[in-house]
């Protein structure tokens, strides 16, 4: 039996399903994943995974002609069971118009859509709560992502083009969401490159936060190349596996070092670990201003401090930061 699972959410929340994706495949085989245009190439080579249904819901795929085709599409394989991470209208119903007898959801989705209800435990980490829904006991699972071979030999490549070499601190600056972003990363940088060469990684959106970080480092000699513009993401994922480190604020690169083992510093501000997005690692630190009244202050971060004053990323100084890197031991050890 071929189970479908449904996620066409955040980038991080496709990749922190990858130990849901697992335990479905070590049942059942290889599982069928409906996901976002951006979040597929993440999917595509995972080994628990059999075909990737991309959906580009608020692109060439958005309106009710295109969920009912691809309802259709996803009717003709005759599923048994569809699972649903993604608390959403849209999901859920497109569960239902394919036709899948079993439909498993959280009580605070659209529980009328589903057939099997699961309580969605807000306590947990998100691996956690999603590995419920298979019936899965908490574990301290952490996700996973492949990489091909030619992944692989690009990066080497781009690297040794820019002379890089472990070990190399990796930053993930951006985010799509404006108060999740802490401002110092190019001051961090200027302290790092004095001791290791910096690399930083996003999308294309994140190239001129990027670009302030490489000319920042370049004015003082130091070794700084962006990925943002050039590398893909499971490359980009590939990047942070070779990094000694990975420094970067409440985003989906946090996710992509949880699964390739790389230590990760984790800058949070107006979101907390205690939703269930932090690092799990046994090296990794979390970088919060604790005890701030105004913080948590969405689920997600809003683009701009509702009172003005961004305390929560603000606050937290460079030496916060290298601080923590220091107590993750990753520089001394690959030295």
């Amino acid at each position: 039996m071929t189970s479908l699972v449904i996620q066409t959410a955040f980038l991080g929340d496709v990749v922190l399903t990858t130990p849901l994706l697992e335990a479905l495949a070590r049942r059942h085989g290889p599982v069928d994943v409906v996901t976002t245009s951006a979040a597929a190439p993440l999917l595509e080579t995972h080994q628990a995974v059999r075909r990737v249904f991309p959906y580009d819901k608020r692109g060439k795929d958005r309106g009710l002609r295109r969920l009912f085709g691809l309802a259709g599409t996803l009717r003709a394989e005759r599923y048994e069971a569809a699972y649903l991470p993604h608390r959403s209208l849209r999901s859920a119903a497109l569960a239902w118009l394919a036709g899948i007898g079993t439909r498993v959801g959280f009580e605070d989705g659209w529980r009328l859509l589903y057939t099997h209800v699961h309580r969605r435990n807000v306590g947990d980490h998100e691996i956690d709560r999603l590995l419920a829904l298979a019936d899965v006991a908490p574990s301290g699972a952490r996700p996973s992502l492949t990489v091909t071979p030619a992944d692989r030999t690009l990066v080497g490549a781009f690297l040794s083009a820019h002379a890089i070499q472990p070990p190399f601190v990796a930053l993930a600056p951006g985010s799509i969401w404006g108060t999740k972003r802490w401002p110092y990363y190019a001051e961090l940088a200027q302290r790092l490159a004095a001791r290791t060469a910096i690399v930083v990684v996003g999308g294309p959106e994140d190239a001129a936060l990027a670009s302030d970080i490489t000319e920042a480092v370049g004015r003082g000699g130091g070794r700084a190349v962006s990925g943002c513009a050039s590398l893909t993401l499971r490359q980009s994922a590939e990047v942070i596996h070779c990094a000694a480190v990975l420094v970067t604020n409440d985003s989906a690169p946090l996710h992509f070092a949880q699964a390739v083992g790389t230590p990760t510093v984790a800058v949070f501000g107006s979101t907390v670990p205690a939703f269930g997005f932090g690092p799990r690692g046994p090296r990794d630190r979390v970088v919060e201003l604790q005890g701030l009244p105004c913080r948590p202050c969405s689920a997600h971060g809003p683009a701009t401090c509702p009172l003005g004053h961004h305390l929560c990323m603000k606050s937290l100084t460079v030496e916060d930061v290298l601080l923590a890197i220091e107590e993750t031991g990753a520089l001394h050890r690959r030295n």
